[in-house]
């Protein structure tokens, strides 16, 4: 898709040039004075009129009326240079490709080294520019009737740069791979639970292992009977659907040693069970899998950059219904650990599912374990929709990941974890453990009680009940599904150094 050359920009005979413009006193001097030059000035009297902006995320379009052999020159505002951020040029880059895709073209050229200055690189912009114009222009089919009127994609990009080209290529790639990973999580996530059943997600992780190379493990309900999987096959008891636990490995290190876990939250649909889930609050279940969404668009990204490192992923896929087996509250189940725990509220079942995959996956050699889910109203409550929660027992190992999350621009919040915590968990009278000990501080106890399985091991848990979708479009994407944490995984995977 991406074409990069070291030829002079404004020599392109590309049908659209997008040109990154930022708001200072001179706005066409230094590498756009050629072009200005072309209008003989007339773009600096249309940033005096208002007709151009330089304002953040401004999009202007000029049509070349012959001064040029580009058409159409697209203007993106970028701002103070001083205030810019990566943050904002991918957003900004977000923008001018949603315009560029309502323009219907099939092809347009990038003035990179535009976007350049002394805080943000060349290799900085084009990763930002590959994975924005991903993220941005990603559309959810749906199941509408289709219309006549044929789709129009951008196929061809030529980016214009005096950097490198290997280097540059290099940069594309990575945010390529970023953003088609996030894009295959947000799909997953909004699509329909009766057309994404446990099966289904097997199915998909088996073509994510033929794709990428991935050893590849599918544990059926028998199986998980036989190893005691209690936990996980009491959520999926009354369902009709079969169980599925999923396991995929990819060995980037010669030994399979510092092995890095990844753990998503797979409920294909969760109606709460027998502690059923109002009418307004049952709505939109089908996203309860954003967290094996998330950690499958992850070892996509992973699949194709290959990292030098060892991870194991591991998803427990069911729905969580209600019949005349399901389980119920009062039950006391048995987990994989050999804990047992006391059911209080059947609607805390992503607890319980990824009780038996960290479990799973620590005896599948993971040393570090970060599990995902939409776990929580309770986050939503404490954190608003914009930031995904965290707990952890390991203050090293949540730098990592928060670093991570820092570079995606995925924001996270560490929630407290004490010991207090840990005993209301613990408060059971008939068990280890119990499932729900109360509303108070109910996202701190989801994860609390997922801190019992993961034990010694460094761990942290991301809630991201709040962050898996959008009610609106923004600037990377689409209402709907986010795709939130396939890039800080990615990148923790990419970046992670085994905590000595």
């Amino acid at each position: 898709m991406y074409q990069v050359t070291n030829k002079n920009p404004f020599e392109s005979v590309q049908e659209c040039m997008l040109i990154g413009l930022f708001d200072k006193p001179e706005k066409f001097s230094g590498v756009l004075q050629p072009l200005d030059d072309s209008f003989q000035g007339g773009l600096t009297e249309l940033v005096k009129s208002g007709d151009i902006s330089a304002k953040l995320k401004k999009v202007s379009v000029v049509h070349s009326l012959g001064k040029t052999d580009i058409k159409r020159n697209l203007f993106i505002g970028l701002g103070k240079e001083k205030n810019i951020t990566f943050d904002h040029v991918r957003e900004a880059f977000g923008v001018a490709f949603k315009k560029a895709k309502s323009l219907k073209l099939h092809s347009m050229s990038i003035a990179l080294d535009t976007f350049v200055n002394e805080k943000i690189t060349a290799l900085d912009v084009a990763h930002a520019l590959s994975e924005a114009s991903i993220l941005a222009t990603y559309e959810f089919a749906g199941y509408k009737k289709k219309s006549n009127e044929p789709v129009v994609d951008i196929t061809q990009v030529e980016v214009f740069t005096n950097s490198e080209q290997e280097a540059i290529k290099a940069a594309l790639l990575v945010g390529d791979a970023h953003g088609k990973g996030t894009n295959l999580a947000r799909t997953l996530v909004n699509t329909p639970s009766n057309l994404l059943t446990a099966t289904h997600l097997a199915e998909y992780a088996g073509r994510l292992a033929s794709l990428h190379d991935f050893e590849l493990e599918i544990l059926e309900k028998a199986d998980m009977e036989k190893l005691g999987m209690g936990a996980f096959l009491a959520v999926n008891q009354g369902s009709v659907e079969p169980p599925k636990m999923i396991v995929l490995k990819y060995q980037g290190r010669e030994e399979w040693k510092d092995v890095l876990g990844l753990v998503g939250k797979g409920v294909t649909f969760d109606t709460g069970g027998y502690s059923l889930k109002p009418k307004d609050g049952i709505v939109g279940m089908k996203m309860d899998m954003g967290g094996a969404a998330a950690v499958l668009g992850a070892m996509d990204v992973i699949g194709r950059l290959k990292p030098e490192q060892n991870v194991v992923a591991v998803i427990p896929a069911t729905d969580n219904m209600v019949s005349a087996e399901a389980f119920k509250p009062d039950d006391v189940i048995t987990s994989l650990s050999g804990k047992t725990i006391e059911v209080l509220n059947t609607d805390a079942e992503g607890r319980l599912v990824l009780a038996d995959a960290v479990t799973y996956a620590k005896q599948h050699g993971a040393n570090y374990l970060v599990d995902v889910a939409t776990l929580t109203g309770g986050v939503i409550i404490a954190l608003g929709l914009d930031k995904t929660g965290a707990l952890t027992n390991n203050e090293a190992f949540f730098e990592e990941v928060l670093q991570a999350s820092y570079e995606a621009g995925e924001f996270i919040w560490r929630l407290p974890y004490t010991e207090k915590d840990k005993e209301r968990v613990r408060g059971s009278k008939i068990a280890d453990l119990n499932n729900s000990p109360g509303r108070e501080g109910h996202a701190i106890m989801g994860g609390a009680f997922i801190g019992e399985f993961a034990e010694e091991t460094p761990w942290v848990h991301l809630d991201i009940a709040g962050t898996a979708s959008i009610s609106k479009d923004h600037e990377l994407g689409p209402a709907g599904a986010t795709g939130v944490m396939v890039r800080t995984l990615a990148l923790l995977a990419e970046r992670f150094e085994p905590i000595q």
